[in-house]
């Protein structure tokens, strides 16, 4: 069977960032795995809160098993490590993790599928430059970089997502150092990615806040939405023939 293997680091990245494409591939048969680094319990509680600080760990990870299954998800697994809580002036931070240790776990993660005898061909992960310079994102990009890589000629291929491309409807969600290889327009799947979007309850306002007030409008969720997803490959650097995460991609056209 094909598979994918999703590297994010917060519930709520793997739909705003890449869900239409992850839709795309689980409903033609590619079977859609994910690794989240932390529950997000950093991040907002909504609007207005939904839980309390100490339950917003529980309530996120809920909301993730929601999301993937709205977006056709095969298994979803929590790598455990704790999201800081954003700091003044929305600074954010990356969880306390040993970078070669997180590159492990990534490592083990891929084994595992091996030894289930459905290896994951493709992984997906935050770009170089983690979108919008968030720690975390750049934390989980370098991990599974230097995971993929130990694994030498048997690696699967990695991209990262939310690559950068002239006319980005939203450039601070782009990788100005990743410019894409492929770009993907997703507008069939986002009902789908809607629907993973909403599971997402506490964070929805979040989504919505920053381009409402770069339209100088109330957006809906769906409005804010991206319907192209850009990606960079990372790994092989060089072809090495046949790249199995265009041509799925190709093959769903």
């Amino acid at each position: 069977m094909s598979a994918l293997l999703c590297v994010v680091a917060h519930p709520d990245d793997e739909t705003i960032l890449c869900g239409g494409t992850l839709a795309w591939l689980a409903s033609s048969g590619v079977a859609v795995h994910y690794l989240c680094l932390t529950r997000g319990e950093g991040g907002e509680l909504g609007e207005p809160p939904r839980c309390t600080r100490a339950e917003l760990g529980q309530v996120r990870e809920r909301e993730m098993v929601c999301a993937v299954q709205a977006l056709g998800g095969k298994s979803l697994t929590f790598l455990g490590y704790v999201d800081p809580e954003v700091g003044p002036d929305e600074t954010l931070s990356a969880p306390a993790a040993d970078l070669v240790m997180l590159a492990g776990q990534v490592v083990n993660s891929l084994k595992q599928f091996v030894a289930m005898a459905s290896p994951c061909q493709v992984v997906l992960t935050h770009g170089s430059n983690g979108e919008y310079g968030h720690p975390a994102h750049q934390l989980t990009h370098r991990a599974t970089l230097a995971a993929v890589a130990s694994l030498g000629d048997s690696a699967p291929v990695l991209y990262s997502f939310a690559a950068s491309y002239p006319g980005h409807p939203y450039p601070r969600l782009s990788n100005a150092d990743d410019p894409a290889d492929l770009v993907v327009n997703v507008s069939a799947y986002l009902d789908r990615k809607e629907a993973a979007a909403r599971c997402h309850d506490t964070q929805t306002a979040l989504f919505v806040r920053r381009r409402s007030q770069m339209a100088g409008r109330p957006l809906t969720l769906r409005e804010v939405l991206l319907a192209e997803e850009a990606f960079r490959r990372h790994w092989p650097t060089e072809s090495r023939g046949n790249d199995l995460f265009v041509e799925w991609l190709s093959a769903s056209t």
